[in-house]
């Protein structure tokens, strides 16, 4: 039982409760709570709830025996004071990023070649200066190197403003004053850029393109009329189109415009149809597409650019049950695909001139969990496909694989100051759901923890939109890790670790399956002597926050604290309320709740509407003022009710970031005062030790 206790400070705040109805006959006390001018959020009854939250969250975690400033040091010496990744070969130099030692955020520069001196075209540390927040969201150099585009986002609400600098004077030229969301491309002559307006409602709803120096209204290239779909652009493999892509969460279709005639009409490839999922992308005078037209594991196909209609499709890599085929991209020379198997990511790479898959090589590493990915780069012609490897031990590294002699080489190897990964254990296990299916788990500790059955172990999980979690590096678990703590990955349905199947059955009326995975596999790893009850951290966020509700609801017992970061818990009545912005999109996620089966069903799951006078643990929740995708009365709506219906002392925390939105604080030493605050909480609910253990 904790000894976190509430009565231990001075009282909580408290949220009157005023009377409110819903439209659907539901009371709902905390309703006030949202702001109905958001996202000008002005009410001073809201915002003084909310500071007042923080003010007891400083003094449970502050006072006498803070351990937060000790803490946030611990997790500064692991900053890598001049990171930096690989430079990439784009329209004929050399560009990369680094940080410079001591400042927040990144500095983007370019080269001739890699032995001239750099040229540094965007330093976000100087463009977010004097700001609380700021975050360059998206970039995009013209094919000449003379003109960048920025999309950056200057209080967290996602909304982007736009802006055209002069490479060679260094010298913003134009400022367009619409709310953009990212993507970015740039016309062959250097003259066009293609951006993407949102809505009122903060939807991404036109294309837009605009000429250099021309004022005016810019002409709408395409306008996406449908709510439920959102739209995306980026270039193809080759360069030479812009890829316009559409997409609900079960349905999509694609366009091609020429960068070498801007001005031309958006190219239709495949009309959309309810549960076809393709994408594109250009190999010379053919066209490959990923699609799930037969399979929901997808399958790859080609087709002739000038006529890509389905009739033409040719098959070269059929679905299969066991294999998931998540990417794949070309280059001049050889093709790519990154598929999932057994719930874990691999790299196949087929040499050109071969259409058939098996004739490719499967790139392969050592570990027992990791993640690796493929970077497409813009050298259509290069011989070597880019890789990035990680495991929950070994931090990032990048490689170089020639496909032409199948051989890896080592580009750069990310250095984390103190950290030695011989130093710690990655295992993969497996849990039995509730059904009998079996639920993958990634762990990783340090090789001296002990395996008796009490120690602690934070478990962490997400299980939606079919976002896999895959197990890589975070320097910010090691400060856990040294304290004697395991860090397990629970791989539960709702993504697609296992394929697409798994993230089907974690949706609409399977969802309770995510929940139960998750429970599922706290108890394996307390059957299994790596933990206890009571002594699991468990830790989501977003819609992994939902699940933090649900599984914090249903097996209360099992946890010892429960860290909820920006949860999505008032699910009825977001998806009941068709103004906000995900909520149309979502409803292929979640289902309509104005049909009476989907509402019925999340009224059994929907952590708001199920908060119970039981015994919970400790709860940490944190907020975003500007947050746009879980908007700010969630998180404080829950805590509320909780407030008012729990039946212990255990201490229960709302921490809201007042100017930032859904990914908290930017900057990469601001961003650790948060993490510094969810350590600080678990030190105390777990009684961990303040200090690390030697190593």
């Amino acid at each position: 039982m904790s000894r976190f206790r509430q009565s231990a400070f001075a009282p909580p705040p408290k949220a009157a409760q005023l009377p409110y109805r819903h439209a659907d006959g539901r009371g709902d006390p905390w309703h006030w709570l949202r702001d109905p001018g958001y996202p000008d959020v002005k009410d001073e009854r809201v915002l003084s709830h909310l500071r007042a939250e923080n003010a007891y969250c400083e003094t449970v975690l502050g006072g006498e025996g803070d351990v937060r400033p000790a803490l946030l040091e611990e997790f500064k010496a692991l900053v890598i004071p001049d990171d930096s990744a690989p430079p990439e070969w784009l329209h004929g130099r050399w560009y990369g990023h680094r940080f410079v030692p001591g400042k927040e955020y990144p500095l983007w520069y370019r080269r001739t070649t890699l032995s001239d001196p750099e040229h540094v075209f965007l330093d976000a540390n100087v463009e977010g200066e004097g700001q609380s927040f700021y975050a360059v969201r998206d970039w995009a150099v013209s094919p000449d190197h003379r003109w960048l585009a920025i999309l950056d986002d200057r209080d967290g609400s996602e909304r982007l403003r736009l802006r055209i600098r002069d490479l060679d004077t260094g010298a913003d030229v134009e400022t367009l004053n619409v709310a953009c969301s990212p993507g970015l491309g740039w016309s062959s002559d250097s003259r066009t850029v293609f951006y993407i307006r949102q809505d009122d409602k903060q939807r991404p709803r036109w294309l837009h393109r605009h000429e250099r120096g021309t004022t005016g209204e810019d002409p709408i290239v395409y306008e996406e009329s449908d709510p439920g779909f959102f739209m995306g652009i980026g270039e193809s493999a080759s360069g030479r189109f812009l890829i316009v892509e559409s997409a609900a969460k079960n349905s999509s279709e694609t366009r091609l415009i020429p960068l070498d005639a801007p001005t031309s009409a958006a190219r239709l490839i495949l009309p959309r149809r309810a549960d076809h999922e393709y994408d594109v992308t250009d190999r010379g005078e053919e066209l490959l597409i990923r699609t799930n037209d037969k399979h929901l594991n997808f399958r790859i196909v080609r087709a002739p650019l000038a006529d890509p209609a389905e009739a033409n499709w040719r098959e070269i890599v059929p679905p299969s049950d066991d294999v998931f085929i998540a990417g794949y991209g070309a280059a001049r020379d050889f093709w790519w695909m990154v598929e999932r198997a057994d719930g874990l990511k691999r790299v196949r790479v087929v040499p050109g001139g071969h259409d058939n898959a098996t004739a490719g090589r499967v790139v392969t590493f050592p570990d027992a969990a990791f993640t690796v990915s493929a970077m497409g780069g813009h050298q259509w012609d290069r011989p070597t496909l880019r890789l990035v490897y990680e495991s929950p031990a070994r931090p990032r590294t990048w490689y170089d694989y020639h496909v032409a002699a199948a051989r890896l080489d080592m580009v750069q190897e990310t250095k984390v100051p103190g950290h030695d990964p011989a130093r710690y254990v990655v295992e993969r296990l497996w849990a039995t759901a509730k059904d009998g299916v079996k639920v993958p788990i990634s762990l990783v500790r340090h090789r001296d923890t002990p395996t008796h059955g009490q120690a602690p172990l934070l478990l962490y999980g997400y299980g939606s939109y079919g976002m896999s979690m895959d197990a890589g590096f975070a320097a910010n678990r090691i400060p856990f890790l040294r304290r004697g703590m395991a860090w397990a990955i629970a791989h539960i349905r709702g993504g697609q670790e296992m394929g697409r199947a798994w993230y089907e059955t974690g949706k609409l009326l399977n969802k309770r399956n995510t929940f139960d995975d998750f429970i599922a596999c706290a108890e394996h790893l307390i059957e299994t002597k790596c933990t206890a009850p009571g002594r699991i951290a468990a830790m989501g966020g977003s819609a992994g926050g939902m699940l933090m509700g649900a599984v914090a609801n249903m097996r209360p017992e099992l946890f010892g604290a429960v860290l909820a970061m920006v949860p999505f818990v008032d699910v009825l009545s977001t998806m009941l309320d068709a103004t906000l912005p995900l909520t149309p999109p979502e409803f292929v996620e979640w289902g309509n709740p104005a049909e009476p089966r989907f509402y019925d069903y999340m009224k059994t799951y929907s952590p708001y509407d199920n908060v119970t006078a039981q015994t919970y643990p400790p709860i940490l929740v944190s907020a975003g003022l500007n947050d746009p995708r879980v908007t700010y009365w969630e998180p404080a709506k829950w805590v509320a009710k909780l407030r008012a219906t729990k039946a212990d002392d255990n201490v229960l925390l709302l921490h809201t970031e007042m100017e930032a939105g859904h990914g908290g604080a930017s900057g990469r030493y601001k961003i650790l005062i948060e993490v510094a605050e969810r350590l600080a909480f678990v030190v105390r609910a777990l009684d961990l030790p303040a200090q690390p253990n030697p190593v």
